[in-house]
């Protein structure tokens, strides 16, 4: 379990690693902190998005959409390599997922079989 970065620190991390960023709108703001507080932070978590270009994936993951409002992450790689941030603070990512995969992050132990595909 580790204490989120902050904004500030997630963006020199990012930069350090020679990562070009592109910084959408008041994403250090952006957030559904609202819902509950962010952390402890357990793992990563790696999910696509289907769109067609660039800007519209950064539309979709920033604003949401009917039913999952944004961001839906912190961070969007777009073909090109640079990183898109979008939000920081809790986000809705991919929807609940799998409570048994989160209980095996959390204990650093394997994921279990897929059962809910």
């Amino acid at each position: 379990m580790a204490t989120p970065l902050t904004a500030a620190q997630f963006l020199a991390a990012l930069k350090a690693e020679g990562v070009t960023v592109v910084e959408v709108g008041d994403w250090k703001n952006h957030n559904r902190n609202a819902k509950g507080p962010w952390g402890p932070v357990h793992g990563v978590m790696i999910h696509h998005t289907v769109t067609k270009g660039t800007a519209n994936t950064v539309k979709i993951v920033r604003d949401g959409y009917a039913g999952l409002p944004g961001p839906l992450c912190h961070g969007m790689i777009a073909k090109d390599g640079r990183v898109h941030t979008v939000g920081w603070g809790r986000a809705n990512h991919a929807g609940l997922g799998d409570p048994d995969v989160l209980s095996a992050v959390i204990a650093e132990r394997r994921p279990p079989v897929d059962n809910e595909a």
